[in-house]
């Protein structure tokens, strides 16, 4: 179609106000969502002038007994109220309550359906066996004597996973209190009952490696926007703690090698002349030096020491302490370079985890710690471990238990292992070490929020990897398009979902907030205003508390965009992504020369289809002006398309009354289209257009998300092109989690997939076959895709 006025074009362009009833307003700020700013936590998304938070140190003093697998001991802490509030009780976590039966955990479990119970392999030996330790397990504290610093035994009540200990008097604003108690608890079997803690027994040689947290009572959180958060442990929230001091000795097996939160105190007590000296190479090499062998390693499976050596590690400004211990361990480490400052990078491994941990592990650990640096902020502790035993994945300061190993060959008992073992294992090492950053030092409330540690945890987790090696094999998706499944499904609950509620949480708390960041990073502001808006909330927030309201409004103001929009359907809702073309009407402006546009609106009469009827019409016999030639007369001749000088003489007087601009409009030669699109999913998301002009050439034309203010649902956008535009993809790259790209491009684009098959034995004398009833393959045909497998 043509028009021959500007202003109609203009007037076509023009946005279309709807009321409230017609669109809802994507784009209105968050007030209504997200707290009111304070002198504490600022508008800004800053910690305020007012910013407190409180700290809690400890001295611990505990003995593992291998043969019991348990473990006793005694600790004092150091409570500093820094708040503006008078406290009359403290809370503590008992997390290893959570393996007793009254537990929440245990009794708020569910099972699936009773429908699912009628299948025979309903129930796998796995399964089956977690049942029978749950029953048998004597798990939890138990908590001897509770005394103030002068001796005063405390009043407290446990609440399944939590402690009360009433104060003998109120502990006002700026005042600390001490007090101490001491405890036992047995240690689960981890490969079982998992708890992110606990043992993993080896029959071979009859020995245990123990991985060991949540294995004293801690200090819970109070803080300015929850008060206590004293929410029962029930799996999934994990922790949220106070920072401080610890100086820790833990009495073992005087074989034993112990990893664990922190720098060893006493060297030379525990380890041998040579291992000391392996540890100084370690510091200055450029490979990981072995500090205990494997053939050391294996000698000391072989034997039980007698005596027993104790372990004394410190650790400053931490919310937390894990530690690991076994015979089997092999320890290698490497030094390393943060800041202005050296590290040391280390791994403790069985010989089962061999050969890939003594190649890959403390590489990897380095590895984490450059590329975090380079997203974040420096890493300010002097060390960092990594270390194979029960547990998949599991983070502690300065030490992260890890998952992965290879499998041994039946046949032949070499050890091997698959390219996804390898990068799994990989992948497991950067998400736990890096979890050092957030949570461990950027100190958001896990047990609230899993997405602000886990979430923004994977999105680095995905540029290290991208750090590593190109095409490399996710664990998590490092893409958006990795997350359109999830967003496709109607069994979801939004990112802003309290831990425990969460559905499909690895989607929910990881992937969804992972692609979520690579948007942001990506297509909405760019590499270089989100690095900084990141890094800016990293360092604000560095041995503070945030909360996702500080996230969001710091992520706003370092890189001066208005992301309300964002944060209300990515975090708050489960709406999908899913922009819709749906129709293109092309304008072109009319140069008003009659020999142009006549030519022009022939051949678009020419274009018209044929109809049917006037198909056979051409058969018909001669027509009347046929045989009587006298009938003809001018118009016979001409058509509607032909010029006349009437054309030309009008042409004529139009020129000469233009100016040189308005006639260059008329020779301007654009093209113009109205391009409609719908949102059908419901999320707003930015337009990234790919234009195919009639030369091959390619365009990609980028529009704010703002573009849909005015009507969340339809818009109409004008693009204008200097040659004809041939073909138009939303989203060519894939860069939103658009969950139908059938609906993408104009024209429409055939999907393409396979059909597979294979033969069948054909029915025979039975006449009343159902065929809709699956019928067996050949027999030669599966021995034939049974001899492929192999």
């Amino acid at each position: 179609m043509r028009i021959s006025s500007w202003l109609m074009l203009l007037c076509m362009s023009v946005p279309v106000m709807v009321s409230a009833q017609q669109s809802e307003d994507k784009f209105r700020q968050l007030e209504d969502l997200l707290p009111t700013p304070t002198s504490i936590r600022a508008a800004s998304g800053a910690p305020g002038h007012a910013y407190w938070q409180q700290r809690a140190d400890y001295v611990i003093r505990a003995s593992l007994d291998e043969d019991k697998r348990s473990i006793t001991g005694s600790e004092t802490i150091t409570y500093h109220n820094n708040s503006p509030d008078t406290l009359n009780y403290l809370w503590l976590q008992l997390d290893q309550n959570i393996f007793k039966p009254d537990s929440d955990a245990n009794t708020t479990a569910t099972y699936p359906s009773r429908d699912a119970w009628k299948n025979p392999n309903a129930m796998s030996f796995t399964a089956m066996h977690t049942l029978n330790e749950k029953e048998k397990f004597d798990g939890g504290f138990k908590i001897g004597t509770v005394k103030a610093a002068n001796g005063q035994a405390l009043k407290y009540v446990i609440n399944r996973t939590m402690m009360r200990i009433d104060l003998p008097q109120s502990l006002k604003p700026g005042e600390k209190f001490t007090f101490s108690l001491d405890w036992k608890h047995n240690i689960n079997d981890g490969m079982v009952l998992w708890a992110r803690t606990g043992y993993e027994h080896f029959k071979e040689d009859k020995n245990d490696i123990f991985e060991i947290a949540h294995w004293y009572p801690r200090m819970a959180a109070y803080y300015d926007v929850y008060g206590w958060q004293h929410k029962q442990f029930l799996g999934s929230g994990e922790f949220t703690l106070e920072f401080g001091d610890f100086d820790v000795q833990i009495t073992l097996p005087g074989d034993h090698v112990v990893s664990a939160t922190g720098e060893l105190s006493n060297p030379d007590a525990v380890l041998s002349a040579i291992q000391r000296e392996r540890l100084a190479q370690a510091r200055n090499a450029s490979k990981p030096v072995l500090i205990v062998t494997q053939a050391e390693a294996e000698k000391a499976e072989k034997s039980r020491a007698t005596s027993q050596k104790t372990w004394h590690f410190k650790a400053k400004n931490v919310r937390d302490f894990a530690w690991a211990s076994s015979r089997k361990f092999i320890w290698d480490a490497q030094g390393y370079k943060t800041g202005n400052s050296n590290g040391l990078a280390m791994s403790f491994y069985p010989k089962e985890a061999n050969p890939l941990w003594g190649q890959y592990s403390t590489q990897a650990v380095i590895h984490t710690i450059e590329q975090y640096n380079k997203y974040s902020l420096e890493y300010p502790y002097p060390v960092a471990q990594s270390v194979n035993g029960p547990q998949g994945g599991m983070e502690y300061p300065m030490i992260a238990f890890n998952g992965g190993r290879p499998t041994k060959d039946k046949k032949t008992g070499e050890l091997t292992y698959s390219k996804q073992t390898k990068y799994s294992m990989i992948s497991v090492i950067i998400h736990e070490v890096g979890h050092n950053y957030f949570p461990m030092i950027v100190n958001s409330d896990e047990r609230q929020w899993t997405w602000m540690d886990e979430g923004l945890n994977s999105f680095l987790q995905t540029l290290a990897e991208r750090a590593w090696e190109e095409n490399y094999q996710d664990l998590f998706p490092s893409e958006p398009r990795g997350i359109v499944d999830y967003m496709r499904s109607k069994n979801q609950t939004p990112i802003m979902t309290n831990s425990e509620s969460v559905l499909q949480f690895g989607n929910n708390a990881y992937a969804k907030p992972t692609a979520g960041l690579h948007i942001l990073r990506e297509t909405i502001l760019g590499r270089e205003l989100f690095d900084f808006a990141f890094k800016e909330y990293a360092r604000r927030w560095k041995f503070k508390r945030p909360t996702p309201a500080d996230f969001f409004r710091t992520m706003e103001d370092a890189s001066g965009t208005d992301l309300d929009w964002f944060w209300r359907g990515w975090f708050y809702t489960t709406d999908p992504v899913d922009i819709s073309v749906d129709g293109i009407v092309q304008y072109q402006v009319s140069s008003k020369d009659p020999e142009i546009e006549k030519a022009w609106r022939r051949a678009q009469k020419n274009e018209e289809p044929i109809s049917l009827a006037a198909q056979r019409n051409k058969s018909l016999p001669a027509r009347r002006i046929d045989t009587q030639p006298g009938l003809k007369d001018f118009y016979n001749e001409h058509d509607d398309f032909t010029v006349t000088n009437k054309d030309r003489n009008n042409y004529n007087d139009l020129m000469k009354s233009l100016d040189d601009e308005e006639k260059a409009m008329l020779k301007s030669g654009k093209y113009y289209y109205l391009v409609d699109f719908s949102n059908v999913g419901g999320l707003v998301m930015p337009l990234i257009l790919e234009i195919e002009l009639k030369s091959g050439k390619k365009v990609i034309e980028r529009i704010p998300a703002e573009v849909w203010r005015y009507n969340s649902k339809k818009l109409t956008k004008l693009l204008v092109t200097d040659e004809p535009m041939v073909g138009l993809t939303q989203d060519p790259y894939l860069e939103t989690a658009d969950i139908d790209l059938n609906n993408n491009s104009w024209p429409r684009k055939i999907t393409k997939s396979r059909l597979e098959l294979f033969k069948m034995n054909q029915p025979t004398g039975n006449m009343m076959i159902d065929f809709n009833t699956p019928l067996k393959k050949d027999e030669k045909d599966e021995k034939k895709e049974k001899s492929v497998e192999k």
